[in-house]
């Protein structure tokens, strides 16, 4: 077995495992407690009284020119019926880390995570991987400590790299931005140092603290969303599963849908047809973004305190003063993008040739980097799934919506990335539709196995935040 089959198997075996040193419900006790013994105060103040931000060249930016900037942009297109707008968008070019280290307790592998608070968290504390850091904190930048645990990313360690991936981020607030998505692993024999807010936890305990609100980051989520399982046969797939439930282990979907993760056969459309699908698309959607000063920005205010659209619509930019007890740097001032309400993410899915298949949409946002990314099939900007509100018609909104309880496999709501983004969340949800739901879908549309899509998260710019944050939270068991 070579070493990356051993890893991918590796991974399945943690996604099925319980950890070695505490129950999920204890890591939430340790999480409440982490909560309890952190200090934090985040203050909304005037974006123009913010310390160490500048309104320069009709834009915020950070008088070292570095972190990120608030710049304005306007957008032509030919995707859905809005063919230009303005808007306000995080300019942040460097590239982060965002990594796990692993290691082997009693042969599982166990993932380190850290509860780490942002201004932005709704719970305070959720728990971020290993390292999450831009490029600015981990050069230090803000002559702040350096993050715990960098050695091992920067090659000053030895270790083995199982997953090394760019990823885009929230293309609708960010400018072309990616961060590096890493998973690394270390020897069974190697000690490494437990540090204050640290712990070990196999996959599948992070896959079940999915199932609570606001819990586990974004930046986690997006991580654990690119590791690859594997592609097994028939036979073992059926082993699998009645290993499953000889112990117990198998949840209330049937059992089958193991094969949509595992399984490269009987899916309804091959993997070159689906790259001529997204490619095509690419060639017809048209995006150009300009850059325009905030000032020049139609329909959008900016008053010194707030920068908001005039109809008080999508999101807003505020700023904060933030004062946080277990950081690099324990305050500083921002500004974060706020959402004007909750928004909505989810997959509908359907058995076809007896394997669950993801309906994915082809969607265009301003900050993408090449146009279209596959998305969830029910993508709303906050504010846009109001009844009345809609610039356009949503497909499958109501399919989603109005899905029967016994239909619903998974719904959760889920905080955004909290270092730029002020108490968001979005729900997060997983449907089933039945043989009355057609097989023949709108041009944007495509039937994917679970397989078929993290096949091409091995790919910079495919899978968007949205749909890699669902598929984090489909479990195993």
């Amino acid at each position: 077995m070579n070493s990356s089959t051993s890893s991918k198997l590796d991974f399945l075996i943690s996604a099925l495992h319980h950890g070695a040193f505490m129950s999920t419900m204890e890591v939430l006790e340790w999480m409440k407690k982490q909560n309890e013994e952190t200090i934090s105060n985040i203050q909304q103040i005037p974006i123009s009284e913010l310390k160490g931000w500048l309104y320069k060249d009709d834009r915020i930016c950070h008088q070292t020119g570095k972190f990120f900037s608030i710049d304005g942009i306007r957008i032509h297109t030919n995707y859905h019926q809005v063919p230009s707008w303005d808007q306000p968008i995080i300019n942040q070019p460097e590239i982060g880390f965002l990594g796990f280290i692993v290691k082997k307790f009693n042969g599982i592998l166990h993932f380190l995570v850290q509860a780490k608070i942002e201004p932005g968290n709704l719970n305070v504390v959720q728990l971020s991987p290993t390292l999450q850091a831009t490029r600015s904190n981990y050069t230090r930048v803000h002559k702040g400590a350096s993050p715990n645990y960098l050695e091992y990313f920067t090659g000053e360690k030895k270790v083995q790299i199982l997953v090394d991936q760019l990823q885009s981020e929230q293309g609708a607030r960010f400018l072309h931005k990616r961060n590096r998505n890493i998973i690394v692993a270390v020897e069974e024999n190697e000690e490494i140092p437990l540090k204050n807010g640290f712990i070990w936890i196999t996959l599948r305990q992070i896959k079940e603290l999915l199932r609570y609100p606001n819990v586990v980051n974004m930046d986690t989520r997006t991580v654990i969303s690119c590791i690859q399982f594997g592609d097994y046969s028939t036979q073992t797939l059926e082993l699998l599963s009645a290993f499953q439930s000889v112990n117990e282990t198998t949840s209330s979907k049937p059992n089958n849908f193991i094969y949509s993760v595992l399984s490269h056969d009987n899916h309804l459309n091959e993997i070159q047809d689906i790259i001529k699908w997204i490619t095509s698309l690419k060639f017809k959607y048209e995006l150009k973004v300009d850059k325009i000063g905030i000032s020049e920005m139609s329909h959008w205010i900016y008053d010194k305190n707030t920068i908001y659209h005039e109809e008080h619509k999508y999101f807003d930019v505020i700023g904060v003063n933030v004062k946080i007890g277990n950081r690099e740097v324990v305050s500083w001032d921002q500004p974060m993008v706020r959402s004007a309400q909750k928004g909505i993410m989810g997959f509908i899915v359907k058995k076809i040739n007896g394997i669950y298949h993801f309906l994915v949409q082809a969607k265009l946002e301003a900050g993408n980097f090449d146009i279209v990314e596959m998305a969830p099939t029910v993508q709303c900007l906050t504010g846009n799934y109001r009844k009345g509100a809609n610039e356009y018609t949503i497909p499958y909104l109501e399919d989603v919506l109005n899905a029967p309880k016994d239909k619903i496999w998974y719904a959760t709501y889920q905080s955004e990335e909290g270092g730029r983004f002020f108490k968001e969340q979005n729900l997060n949800i997983i449907v089933e539709v039945g043989d009355e739901f057609p097989l023949q879908v709108e041009e944007n549309y495509c039937w994917m196995t679970l397989n078929q899509l993290l096949s091409f998260v091995t790919y910079n710019n495919y899978l968007n935040i949205a749909a890699r944050s669902l598929i984090s939270a489909i479990s195993f068991y």
